[in-house]
């Protein structure tokens, strides 16, 4: 008998999961709360929800019979998720820590952590997991506004051969059907918004406490003419279209000077210029291990660059001579506005997820 850790998180989602596996007859079943929260730090910036998790996580473990463990990764994440967004910041680049979150800490430092205790580790994500022919492979979810195999790209086979994802085949209204089948407590609660870590905290507040504000100049790209004035380039990101505090827009940001403290925008009438449809990506991770590109550096695949349901075609390629070296090029074929250094291209074929790549600076205008 398989023994089986689910990660509750006091959500909706993680408790249909976890009720799918009792309504199956498993019986070996611990859950885990992992408290992650930066609530000790960062409490005076607002209220932090994860008492109020922790509570609904005790109350559907109650009404499921399964017992709850409260594992703190508070310092696991600081060290590798946190840190890494505050350098990404730093850098101007845009950090994407919820991916992250999902390779480093649920399925990275809990299993290092509690690993010698489950055999499997069950949560409530969108997506799905398939083993054939002695491969494991990631699957897209039906749900495509709720599929978060962009989230879990960076996990490699061998977490994946330890997970499972029960309500990975539905979509959310069916979820939603099944927590009111089982009379869940939390089968009311609204989903929770925004990066994993900070709970009710602005993400601006976050940013502030940790990289402060530095007043700069917002610069038109066109002109160089200074149009207003910004607390810090980190606050921004490329795409970027409210709160720039502008008038005559809307004005997009389209690109950041780190070292100048620069912002630049773009007027509306020029929108069209800052389509991109090509740039280079480095750090490839691929699931499986295998690059897909063929004998000749080259491959159809498709890509989501944030998460949600839209996916765009593409070509992966090794650029000619291969430069710069190290990068791959990535060519669009419809183009996007919202192309910026440090975010990750996730790669697909057909409903299979590949892996992703950090969109490199090489080659896109600061």
């Amino acid at each position: 008998m398989k023994r089986r850790g689910v990660l509750l998180s006091g959500g909706v989602d993680s408790a249909t999961a976890l009720m799918r596996l009792v309504a199956g007859g498993e019986k070996d079943i611990t859950a885990y709360y992992l408290k992650i929260w930066l609530e000790d730090e960062l409490s005076y910036m607002g209220d932090c929800p994860w008492e109020e998790d922790l509570a609904y996580a005790r109350a559907v473990c109650e009404h499921a019979g399964v017992p709850l463990q409260v594992v703190s990764l508070q310092q696991e994440y600081y060290d590798r998720v946190v840190s890494y967004a505050l350098a990404e910041l730093r850098a101007g680049r845009t950090p994407s820590p919820d991916i992250f979150c999902n390779q480093r800490i649920k399925f990275g430092a809990f299993l290092e952590r509690l690993g010698a205790e489950v055999d499997i580790v069950v949560s409530g994500h969108y997506a799905r997991i398939e083993h054939r022919a002695g491969e494991v492979r990631l699957l897209r979810a039906p749900d495509p506004v709720k599929d978060q195999t962009y989230f879990l790209s960076h996990l490699s086979s061998g977490q994946l051969a330890r997970l499972e994802f029960p309500i990975g085949e539905f979509t959310k209204s069916q979820v939603r059907a099944l927590a009111e089948e089982y009379a869940l407590p939390n089968r009311d609660r609204p989903d929770s918004q925004g990066i994993c870590f900070l709970g009710k905290i602005r993400y601006p507040d976050f940013v502030r406490h940790y990289l402060g504000e530095r007043e700069g100049d917002i610069v038109e790209r066109e002109t160089g003419i200074v149009l207003g004035k910004h607390r810090g380039f980190w606050f921004h990101t490329i795409g970027q279209r409210q709160g720039l505090g502008l008038g005559n827009g809307p004005w997009y940001v389209v690109g950041k000077n780190p070292g100048e403290n620069v912002v630049y925008v773009s007027h509306a009438t020029h929108q069209n210029e800052q389509v991109r449809r090509e740039f280079f990506v480095e750090d490839l991770h691929w699931i499986s291990g295998h690059s897909p590109l063929n004998t000749s550096g080259a491959c159809q695949l498709q890509t989501k660059l944030r998460h949600g349901p839209e996916l765009q075609d593409c070509v992966l390629s090794v650029p000619p001579n291969q430069r710069p070296a190290g990068l791959l090029r990535v060519e669009l074929k419809d183009g996007d506005r919202g192309v910026a250094p440090g975010q990750f291209s996730v790669f697909y074929q057909g409903e299979q997820c590949l892996g992703a790549a950090k969109i490199s600076a090489e080659g896109l205008e600061q």
